[in-house]
């Protein structure tokens, strides 16, 4: 039995060790200064956690890395942001669109298969977000001249001096630095309006707000450009400005031969923990409208609760009493105390206490329970 452990150990580690590799190969070769990947994935899971992945595994004070990537539809935000605040995640269940919350600060955007992301792997000593911008917007200028197109003091890059084209935010470790930011080709601007609205009224909360501004895609005012075109030329540009002379190198994210332990990186992200758990304590004031048909009738209470951790942390709903007891909007208060602060959840809480309520409340009791869930 010892000697069959010690085996399968052996084989293991032989495992490891080829993953391990594998990722030398690709990381390590002393004739190059750096390196151009293309995610052949367009999970946004999948992206961040290959960011992720380089960030921590990769030795990057030799070398540079490039790493061009775009998703399916999604919504990602900041490290230290609020998604309830930050997007319409009703009508994102809808549309079957998927938040994500990366490790950089910045705000919230919206990605799809016609926005290009480019993110600058680099040592924290040789991190510089300007100059990352100019082999963008060089290359911009280089397949389209005629394009008038800045970067800005926030860090931004404007398109005529108005239009925003590229959103921008950073991650600095220890020796490490990344810097990532997005570039509008032909974006779905439609989705953008209406996924990037409030989910709850009333939120009070310190996280980092987004700053909305004004849009417009590449494809708005150079309608040639195709993305081919721009992926060759942001690659060409980033050759030239670090002195790379090897071509792109095309990757899988989920290939855990040439990035070991990067499942279990995605998993992190698409956990309701990170997603949720990590928001900011923050605070939901908001008037709720309550109506009853029989008799026709109408009345306003007012929902006060703290979230922390994703959690429902304390809760008050005042309703007129003489529209419902106090002891039911007190016992709706209490059962949501420790719940996430979800829709799903807060109803399956709700429903033993509609359970245990009969005629003639149970219809107002009801209607105060759908209007609360549908205010998360």
């Amino acid at each position: 039995m010892l000697s069959h452990l010690r085996g399968t150990f052996c084989v293991l580690s032989a495992g490891v060790q080829r993953a391990w590799s594998s990722s030398s190969c690709l990381f390590m070769d002393p004739s190059s200064p750096g390196l151009v990947l293309q995610s052949q994935s367009t999970d946004v899971f999948q992206n961040l956690a290959l960011e992720d992945w380089i960030d921590a595994h990769v030795d990057l004070q030799q070398r540079s890395i490039l790493l061009l990537w775009r998703n399916r539809p999604a919504v990602v935000i900041g490290r230290h942001q609020n998604p309830w605040a930050e997007c319409s995640l009703p009508a994102m269940r809808s549309a079957q669109v998927p938040v994500a919350r990366r490790r950089s600060g910045g705000g919230t955007v919206y990605h799809d298969l016609g926005n290009l992301n480019l993110t600058f792997f680099a040592s924290k000593k040789a991190y510089d977000r300007r100059r990352n911008l100019k082999v963008v917007t060089d290359a911009l200028r280089r397949v389209r001249p005629q394009l008038d197109v800045q970067a800005t003091d926030r860090l931004d890059i404007l398109l005529n001096g108005q239009y925003k084209i590229s959103g921008t935010a950073s991650r600095l470790s220890r020796k490490s630095s990344y810097h990532h930011c997005t570039l509008l080709h032909s974006a779905d601007r439609s989705a953008i309006a209406t996924l990037l609205r409030p989910s709850c009224p009333g939120i009070r909360s310190n996280a980092t707000p987004s700053v909305p501004s004004p849009v417009a895609n590449l494809t708005d005012h150079a309608p040639s450009l195709q993305w081919e075109e721009l992926l060759e030329a942001v690659v060409q540009q980033y050759s030239s400005e670090f002195g790379l002379t090897s071509a792109s190198r095309c990757v899988d994210p989920a290939d855990e031969v040439l990035f070991p332990g990067v499942g279990s990186m995605e998993a992190e992200l698409c956990s309701w923990e990170w997603t949720f758990g990590k928001t900011p304590k923050f605070r939901v004031e908001t008037q709720l409208e309550l109506r009853d048909e029989q008799p026709v009738a109408r009345c306003s209470a007012e929902l006060q609760l703290e979230v922390k951790n994703g959690l429902v942390e304390t809760c008050r709903v005042e309703v007129p009493a003489a529209w419902l007891p106090e002891r039911l909007s007190a016992s709706l208060a209490q059962a949501l105390l420790g719940e996430p602060f979800c829709p799903h959840r807060a109803a399956a809480a709700l429903s033993a206490l509609l359970r245990c309520e009969s005629r003639p409340l149970h219809g107002r009791l009801r209607n105060l329970c759908d209007v609360l869930v549908a205010a998360m």
